[in-house]
């Protein structure tokens, strides 16, 4: 089950309380407080994984919650701290928050993590309120609730290619000669129900070459308006570095003109998102193996005269795949943004950022 849009609810954990004691010990008859503080609630964090392509596991369990901190003890024993809750990821999740929309995080790397929801302070115990006048303070403070939060997690594939083109012209086929992907692929329309990824590999060792191409279920007229399927996938190809389109020239399409056939999803891409129409496009010409001579002239016409890269394949029998699959690589290694470093070293141990204690508390504290 593919699931790219879910819902959670985040509570960190709660600090716990402060304790109030006093020491008493044979021959000390004015030992003086000595409770200890509450423990610090556990964060709830957010960590993108490659282990994880999908957000099927938030949707059957949309709230989190983290470890509270235990309450202070006697002899000035502090209460323990809170176990942090970590939610994995895909790599390529937006997080927003979901009462104001505004975008918190964009996990573009793996192993990112941040903080969503932050733990409670713990509260004092009495010994931090003893004074040169007050030396039997019975005050303590009660732990710090921990952060309460709502968010929406949003899944935007990162495929280096997208395929696009009118429902049944070839798309899972293609990919499935390309990669080791296995989509299902039958003879009606919107067989694609949801995106497949797979990794397509050029050239020799040591000189291969890697990169991933994503099959997107079919896109019609009205698509961005929610038509068809194509309005919850359209966002996928906006993480794509070069765009695919084929083009069915073959007779079985039952549309008569390949080029108004470009025209219609090449505007469905831009009343989406102006930027999708600008990025870098092959044009391809599928089922050539079928195809109607007078409809692959007329779309290698139209792609000379816009000056777009033209192929011509047959998927099922692998004609022209090979030269489309480099030229793919080719305008990928062009255009691919440039990849983020990333940290191998060991994560630094986290220490809690909690708000500052008064000025007068400090005094007292001290």
């Amino acid at each position: 089950m593919f699931i790219d849009e879910a819902r959670i609810r985040v509570k960190a954990g709660d600090g716990g309380n402060g304790c109030m004691a006093f020491r008493r010990e044979k021959f000390v008859p004015r030992g003086g407080p000595s409770g200890g503080d509450g423990g610090h609630g556990g964060d709830v964090l957010m960590e993108s994984s490659l282990s994880h392509n999908t957000l099927v596991h938030f949707r059957f369990n949309p709230e989190h919650k983290s470890q509270r901190g235990g309450h202070g003890l006697g002899s000035n024993c502090s209460g323990f701290s809170g176990e942090p809750t970590v939610l994995k990821v895909p790599v390529g999740t937006l997080l927003y928050d979901d009462l104001s929309g505004e975008l918190i995080h964009d996990f573009v790397r793996p192993n990112d993590q941040i903080v969503i929801a932050r733990g409670g302070r713990g509260g004092r115990g009495n010994q931090h309120f003893a004074t040169s006048t007050h030396q039997a303070p019975r005050e303590h403070e009660l732990g710090r609730a921990g952060e309460e939060r709502s968010y929406r997690l949003e899944l935007r594939l990162l495929a280096d290619a997208g395929l696009v083109g009118f429902p049944n012209v070839g798309k899972s086929t293609l990919i499935s000669r390309l990669s080791a992907a296995r989509p299902k692929v039958a003879d009606y329309a919107f067989t694609t129900l949801e995106p497949n990824l797979g990794v397509v590999s050029v050239g020799e060792w040591p000189h291969e070459e890697s990169f991933t191409i994503a099959d997107l279920p079919g896109l019609i007229e009205g698509a961005h308006l929610g038509h068809g399927l194509g309005i919850q996938f359209l966002k996928h190809i906006e993480r794509t570095s070069v765009i695919v389109h084929l083009v069915d020239v073959s007779d079985a399409s039952g549309r008569p003109d390949p080029v108004d056939d470009f025209n219609v999803i090449t505007a469905e891409l831009k009343a989406f998102d102006p930027a999708l129409a600008a990025k870098p496009t092959i044009l391809v010409a599928a089922k050539i193996d079928i195809a109607n001579p007078a409809k692959l002239k007329k779309l290698r016409t139209f792609a000379k005269r816009r000056k777009l890269p033209f192929y011509e394949i047959s998927a099922v029998t692998g004609h022209g795949t090979e030269p489309l699959t480099y030229a793919i690589a080719e305008l990928v290694a062009q255009h691919r943004p440039a990849q983020p470093e990333v940290d191998v070293t060991l994560p630094k141990k986290r220490k809690p950022a909690y708000p500052p204690l008064a000025s007068s508390a400090r005094g007292r504290a001290t």
